[in-house]
């Protein structure tokens, strides 16, 4: 069948060569792909196309030639085991989401203590027990609009207030470059430059005024290197939703590493509690108090916060409220003594703006940042740019 097609597309003038077609089927032998006739779909256009021009010729070459095939025979289909245990995902019709009632933060620790109390054995696709796959307020893979997460992944529908987890993030990269050289130029308008120090560089100016002045004899003028003096606080947002904005995120985080000399950074997840810490994969070893942050750095240092502030709002106003620990103070008690040491404060959200209006814990972070927020775009940081450069 395989050279029936590779025929069909020589057949409709497509540069096809032997060579190619052996690599397809070096990678069909090596299960490259799935059994699915997308996944050769895309295989094979890879192998095959060397010109993106020629993808249209191939796409209805490819329809011609597989109308009405869903599989490709001869590829055994070998379903990974986590497939297996995700087809238990508890899958609710929208009416049966409604029905399912968030309990509050004090009713579901409650009732969460009883479970672990009372329950003796593995539960599957309840709507009570700690279980997997069900509509039950405590488990994992299955659907509830507020709850527990026990377990090393989610479902997906980012519900959970509290995580009983050891969760793991990785660094942001500082030497990404892509898309980094407009928010370089949007950056600088933060900057300010001063000379001090001990002369490193020449004076071409003054050396010219003064050899004028010494009748044609040359006399050398030093003086100290211009360098920016603006002193930047970066907390960055890491792990669960902010996984989308990765990119972003590193992108910034590299035009920053450029751009400002005095910059010291940390992570957080989600919101500021008591301690920060600025390496992921340490972060449980070596936390760095936030009391100690804000007592180095003064309150000449202008402090940017990066995350979508997207959580449960229980993670900014409940104490204990965040997701991977019992947190003695909220939030929102630690943000409002950050702005107190830091009057220059901006936060810059990687999300819509448009978006924002219909996140619970969006508003709530916009409203304690006195309307400081802006959207992580060119347009947005320059706006937060202009106001802390004031």
């Amino acid at each position: 069948m395989l050279i029936d097609f590779f025929l069909h597309l020589k057949a409709r003038k497509l540069p096809v060569s032997t060579k190619e077609f052996l690599t397809l089927l070096e990678a069909l032998e090596r299960k490259v792909c799935g059994h699915s006739i997308d996944d050769f779909y895309y295989l094979s256009r890879a192998c095959l196309v060397k010109d993106e021009t020629d993808f249209d010729k191939f796409d209805q070459a490819f329809g011609e030639y597989f109308k009405g095939v869903e599989g490709i025979p001869g590829l055994e289909a070998e379903i990974p085991e986590e497939w297996l245990r995700f087809l238990a995902k508890k899958h609710l019709t929208p009416e049966e989401k409604a029905r399912l009632e968030k309990l509050g933060w004090d009713k579901l620790l409650e009732e969460f203590k009883k479970r672990l109390a009372e329950q003796k054995e593995r539960h599957q696709g309840g709507s009570k027990w700690i279980g997997t796959g069900g509509s039950s307020p405590f488990g994992a893979h299955g659907y509830h609009p507020e709850g527990i997460r026990i377990g090393p992944e989610s479902a997906g529908n980012r519900t959970a207030v509290k995580v009983w987890e050891s969760r793991e993030y990785r660094n942001l990269d500082d030497s990404v470059e892509l898309g980094t050289r407009n928010i370089k130029v949007a950056l600088r308008r933060l900057r300010k430059f001063a000379r001090d120090g001990a002369p490193e560089e020449l004076d071409l100016d003054g050396t010219i005024s003064a050899t004028a002045r010494n009748a044609g004899y040359l006399d050398l003028l030093m003086r100290p290197e211009r360098h920016n003096t603006v002193k930047v606080l970066l907390f960055l947002d890491i792990g669960g939703s902010m996984d989308d904005h990765i990119k972003v995120c590193e992108e910034l985080f590299s035009a920053a590493r450029t751009e400002f000399k005095h910059l010291e950074y940390f992570y957080f997840h989600n919101c500021v509690y008591d301690h920060l810490w600025r390496d992921n994969r340490r972060r449980h070893s070596e936390r760095f108090a936030t009391w100690d942050v804000m007592h180095k750095y003064g309150p000449d240092y202008k402090l940017i916060f990066v995350g979508d502030a997207t959580m449960s709002p229980y993670e900014i106003l409940q104490p204990g409220g965040s997701v991977e620990y019992m947190n003695e103070e909220s939030g929102a008690t630690w943000m409002r003594r950050l702005l107190d040491t830091y009057p220059h404060a901006v936060w810059l959200n990687p999300e819509p703006e448009h978006l924002w209006t219909y996140r619970h814990s969006i508003n709530i972070m916009h409203n304690i940042m006195g309307g400081r927020m802006f959207p992580l775009t060119l347009d947005g940081l320059e706006r937060a740019m202009r106001l802390l450069s004031k």
